[in-house]
């Protein structure tokens, strides 16, 4: 899912060839593509069209609203984000909601819907939601690796099957891919994808059921004595970038055995873990700063209340500030996840996902999350 979302992105980007993020891997127009993309190099150092030009401020800006429109992986937060800030490109969390606000989602394609990635390509593929996107007036016109712009290179797109990809007038879905959420539990920011979600919890308050870390989760979640209801708010520390380290694909928490039981399909479940970009579910990711950066997260307790509110993009902790800082105070040193080599090297370095997990020595002077060195 984050693959086929990637994909997507290096194409919206500019920095693909048209039709490079959905034909499948064994197709043979793949192999043709490649032949077209070496050929294309060249007369880009011909042409000395360097990736700068390519890869500026409007080029992140479509590359965000097509995630929207295509109900994009949550992991294309980080990834963007990362790559801008190593272009030298300003870009923010905040950009997520700013520029996808008003962006519906167009393809009916798994998570958010029904469809694959073989049957996007074949309605159309990207080139056709591009082109529904800039007839709309909604994308820059920004230059990409063909020498031309992203509008011109999809002027002919074509969808074939209306039953994949939708017309802005008409949309899959309303809302668009990626909700950025704030609160004390996330003041620098976290994520859902509410296309994937079930409606009635996009506006939820329940009590938590609490797990320390990846272990204790798969330790205790299918516990029969487990103090969980469909109502429970399922949590997960330590598993962002610092924390496990290297922030796994674990916030999508199974829903606990008993619940199944019951037929409880989709439950509210918080993280500064990612996910998949298969994965579906009320799915809060990428809580920031993480519980081993001396988040909040750090401290939520079992039976505690959280709220969500996705409209509002809010994520609070019910517990009143004072509590919460005492907590905080009263929490022991964590014995050091490394003491030696790259390990400690990354945990020492790694920005927040807010920040986009790169590690701060390699990111330009515009993203950086370390304060700059006096001389």
């Amino acid at each position: 899912g984050t693959g086929s979302t990637m994909a997507s992105m290096v194409e919206a980007l500019g920095v693909g060839l048209p039709d490079n993020a959905a034909i499948p891997a064994v197709d043979a127009r793949r192999r043709v593509l490649a032949r077209m993309v070496g050929r294309r190099i060249v007369d880009m150092v011909r042409e000395d069209l360097t990736l700068d030009k390519v890869l500026t401020r409007e080029a992140f800006e479509n590359a965000i609203k097509v995630n929207a429109a295509i109900g994009g992986s949550t992991n294309a937060v980080i990834h963007l984000t990362a790559i801008a800030r190593r272009m030298e490109v300003p870009l923010d969390i905040e950009d997520w909601h700013n520029l996808a606000q008003g962006i519906p989602t167009l393809v009916n394609i798994q998570p958010s819907g029904d469809y694959l990635m073989q049957d996007f390509h074949e309605a159309g593929g990207l080139p056709a939601v591009i082109r529904e996107l800039a007839e709309a007036g909604l994308l820059h016109d920004a230059l990409t690796v063909t020498g031309k712009s992203l509008a011109q290179n999809n002027a002919k797109a074509k969808c074939y099957n209306p039953d994949v990809i939708f017309p802005i007038a008409e949309p899959f879905k309303a809302h668009s891919g990626i909700a950025v959420l704030r609160g004390n539990l996330c003041p620098e920011g976290a994520v859902i994808k509410p296309s994937a979600a079930e409606p009635q919890l996009l506006k939820h308050i329940g009590r938590a059921c609490v797990f320390e870390d990846v272990d204790d989760l798969r330790a205790r979640v299918d516990d029969p004595d487990l103090e969980v209801t469909a109502d429970s708010v399922l949590v997960l520390k330590n598993c962002g970038p610092k924390g496990f380290p290297g922030m796994p694909e674990v916030g999508m928490m199974p829903i606990p055995a008993k619940l199944l039981r019951q037929g409880v399909t989709d439950m509210v479940r918080i993280s500064d873990a990612r996910m998949s970009g298969t994965s579906f579910g009320a799915v809060v990711l990428h809580i920031s700063p993480e519980a081993a950066a001396g988040g909040i997260l750090s401290v939520v307790r079992d039976g505690d209340e959280i709220e969500l509110d996705v409209a509002a993009r809010r994520l609070e902790l019910l517990v009143p500030p004072e509590e919460i800082k005492a907590r905080l105070q009263s929490l022991p040193e964590r014995d050091p996840k490394a003491t030696r080599g790259y390990a400690k090297l990354y945990i020492d370095s790694v920005n927040q996902a807010h920040d986009g997990c790169d590690l701060d020595f390699l990111v330009g002077k515009t993203g950086s999350a370390v304060p700059p060195v006096q001389h």
